[in-house]
């Protein structure tokens, strides 16, 4: 398949079913995960290459990280980070018992059930974000709020994965897992370092040529999540630093409002691979698990996060509004999930288990959301907010 034809199949086909969408009052994300459904493997097979898709449209998540952190002061993040290691924490381990038990319950083996609920710890970096309008994300409190959950829920993520590929290497995996947790600072200081001698100065010299200011801009993201990607840890991590290194530049709301377009681009190409993965064949085996799963999490999670927030000293309306937004499965769960299989812990039915949870999910949470608060992709125009 050709990147041209496979580029106007995706797109046609999704703003084809994003204007019904739209004209039937539903969310457009559901649509993206729609057509991804009906032109991947599952149904009309137009899309046959779904690792690739996959594989591009992990640059939309990192853009959405690097755009987070450029509006992300680090003596702010800091603070909140602190704040919300509680709900964190707590929050993940109810998860990944309940998540466990449920597992357990339809007679995967423990390893899986293990695997599950590690999975069932994580809310949608890109549901939660990319559906909260931006002057909540950046000025706000509960943009705030919602991140600090979601950082510190992507750091857990990371030492999951160490932990399988570490299991999958077999010997010295401790030392394995150490040396990659090192890697985190040292990773932020060589970023604060190169910005303040090197990128900043640039910046500031040319700052006159749009065009290079974009150009530097996306090749600063790149770099910086290729390395963290190097040194064992995940590109998005490696975006996301980029980003906060940046925030205190005089460039960081240019460069936010240049990117955004190009997020956009690879978050359509997302969901549409979250929908082309889905192996229907196997609903028999697979949906009554992943309905439980799904609305197990779909119950739990807003209000335990809404709970844990009100203790925190949250006001229960920002609590209740940032447990929906964050009362979902994560794309994380889709990396675990394949890591995992890939290292022979999960066989093929836990694997898609995971997966139609996860989408079931993602539609369910993402149109509540849009029904009931202020989003870009809002339905009703009282509450579609940018």
């Amino acid at each position: 398949m050709s990147p041209i034809y496979f580029i106007f199949v995706v797109f046609a086909g999704a703003a084809l079913l994003a204007t019904l969408a739209l004209y039937a009052r539903q969310a457009i994300i559901v649509a993206y995960i729609l057509i991804g459904v009906l032109l991947g493997p599952a149904c009309f097979a137009l899309v046959k290459d779904v690792v690739w898709v996959r594989d591009v449209s992990d640059i939309g998540i990192m853009f959405l990280l690097y755009l987070l952190g450029l509006n992300m002061l680090p003596t702010q993040l800091m603070r909140m980070l602190r704040e919300a290691t509680v709900v964190t924490f707590v929050s993940a381990g109810l998860f990944m018992v309940l998540g466990t038990g449920v597992a357990l319950g339809f007679g995967f083996s423990t390893p899986e059930a293990i695997v599950i609920g590690a999975a069932m710890m994580f809310s949608s970096t890109i549901i939660g974000l990319k559906l909260l309008p931006t002057t909540a994300l950046h000025h706000q409190h509960v943009g705030q709020v919602m991140i600090s959950v979601l950082l510190l829920q992507d750091l857990l993520a990371i030492l999951v994965l160490l932990a399988l590929q570490a299991s999958a290497d077999g010997q010295g995996s401790v030392s394995v897992i150490a040396l990659r947790l090192f890697a985190l600072p040292a990773l932020i200081g060589f970023a604060y370092g190169l910005e303040r001698w090197v990128l900043e100065r640039l910046l500031t010299r040319f700052d006159r040529i749009h065009e290079y200011m974009f150009l530097l801009a996306i090749a600063w993201c790149l770099s910086l999540a290729e390395l963290a990607h190097r040194l064992g840890l995940s590109h998005e991590i490696g975006a996301f630093i980029a980003g906060v290194a940046l925030a205190n530049c005089r460039a960081a709301p240019f460069i936010a409002d240049s990117l955004r377009p190009l997020r956009d681009f690879f978050l359509i190409l997302f969901f549409f691979s979250v929908g082309a993965s889905l192996e229907l064949s196997l609903l028999g085996v697979t949906l009554i698990p992943a309905l439980a799963l799904a609305g197990l999490m779909l119950v739990v999670k807003p209000w335990t996060f809404r709970r844990l927030f009100v203790r925190a000293g949250e006001a229960e309306k920002l609590a209740r509004e940032a447990g929906v937004r964050l009362g979902q499965i994560s794309e994380f769960g889709l990396l675990v999930t394949m890591l995992a299989a890939g290292v022979g812990v999960i066989g093929q039915r836990a694997s898609n288990v995971l997966a139609l949870a996860t989408v079931m999910t993602f539609v369910a949470s993402s149109y509540f959301i849009v029904m009931r608060y202020p989003t870009p992709m809002a339905v009703r125009d009282s509450l579609r907010q940018d």
